[in-house]
């Protein structure tokens, strides 16, 4: 067994920019491997089912906040999780993503997923509907605009006629995980991603998603590039050390352990100290 690395979901679920500049620095001074942010463009006001927040909850833009985070760290790794892909145009965020792995000196993780709040799609004049479709070529169009030039695609969802984005992502193939807990999910990871990504997912969950993603490993063809499928997962709350090594032999590379910043700054670091690597 491996122990899992231990990262940090929800870096930019703070206005406060000089708190999130301290819990980022303070992350990567105590070993913590990666800070994540969170992603939903627009809220429903008032909050509605399936949204997860509320509508006067901070999240600061994904790419905005990392950029600045890049320049305020050196080593520590900097995750989208996730961004909903289907939202976006897809040159626009190869050209951020890109870039923000430039300025990062390679440390971007990119997670993705598919959304699932309506009121969403509709602000970001995106329909709900083929959104699982759209993400593929999404992906595919982005990959290909990383790694060649006079990129040319004619497709349901993108249409693009020779053309090049530089610069080039310092990562050869920028580390991409998959968001979701669908069997589509499993099988986009399987297929596209170097990883899965499990939000507030419990043992017996968690146990529950391996599985699916062994069987879709099984009925899916894994591109040799992508290496052996990582698994990240955020737990309901903070585990305990029997939690991590419990993680640990399901075969969980990686925590991603939930911030509250809103708990303003005193508690926020006593939990970075008390769940740091190695301690």
């Amino acid at each position: 067994m491996t122990r899992p690395t231990v990262g940090l979901f929800g870096i930019n679920m703070t206005a406060d920019v000089a708190l999130m500049t301290r819990i980022a620095q303070s992350a990567e001074a105590m070993g913590y491997e990666s800070l994540w942010t969170g992603e939903h463009i627009v809220l429903p006001d008032p909050q509605e089912a399936p949204s997860p927040a509320p509508p006067d909850a901070d999240m600061v833009e994904t790419v905005a906040t990392l950029s600045y985070l890049a320049g305020v760290t050196t080593t520590i790794k900097l995750g989208t999780g996730i961004i909903i892909l289907p939202q976006r145009r897809p040159a626009i965020l190869a050209k951020s993503l890109a870039s923000l792995d430039v300025l990062s000196g390679g440390r971007l993780l990119f997670g993705l997923g598919v959304g699932y709040i309506p009121r969403e799609f509709a602000a970001c004049d995106t329909p709900m509907a083929a959104r699982g479709e759209r993400t593929d070529r999404y992906l595919e169009a982005m990959r290909a605009l990383w790694t060649k030039d006079a990129v040319s695609i004619d497709n349901e969802y993108v249409q693009f006629d020779r053309v090049t984005a530089n610069p080039k992502p310092v990562q050869t193939d920028i580390h991409t995980v998959v968001g979701g807990h669908s069997t589509r999910a499993a099988r986009r990871s399987v297929a596209m991603a170097h990883g899965w990504y499990g939000f507030r997912r419990d043992l017996e969950t968690t146990a529950a998603d391996i599985e699916r993603l062994r069987s879709a490993a099984e009925e899916t063809e894994r591109p040799e590039h992508l290496g052996t499928l990582e698994v990240s997962i955020t737990p309901p709350g903070i585990p305990t050390a029997e939690d991590v090594e419990a993680y640990g032999e399901l075969g969980v590379d990686r925590l991603i352990l939930l911030l509250s910043p809103h708990r303003g700054e005193a508690a926020t670091m006593e939990m970075l100290e008390v769940n740091a690597p190695g301690r």
